[in-house]
């Protein structure tokens, strides 16, 4: 199984951790870039881990970070489609297929 990230996906991790580079340091930015690894690794041995969403997805929090991984989860892949912040923009990327 792989995971394979949304090109907005992408957008939500690079944004996220441009934040904590400029708002804290490139250390945190790292760290935020390492919880996510550690999330989709985690997706990859557990794909019905996270909390069932509309649609087919799923949602999954970071245990360190306020985000949440939303996903669609297949026999041979986890799609990664919207990695958000759990205080902002309510319903952020829900057209994301």
């Amino acid at each position: 199984m792989k995971v394979e990230l949304h090109p907005g996906a992408e957008n939500d991790i690079r944004e996220a951790a441009t934040f904590y580079e400029r708002e804290g340091s490139p250390v945190l930015a790292a760290r935020f870039i390492a919880e996510f690894k550690r999330l989709a690794s985690l997706l990859i041995e557990h794909p019905n881990i996270g909390s069932p969403r509309s649609r087919g997805r799923r949602g999954f929090a970071m245990s360190v970070f306020p985000y949440t991984v939303i996903y669609r989860a297949n026999s041979d892949e986890i799609t990664v489609l919207v990695v958000k912040h759990d205080r902002k923009r309510p319903g952020y990327g829900g057209a994301r297929t």
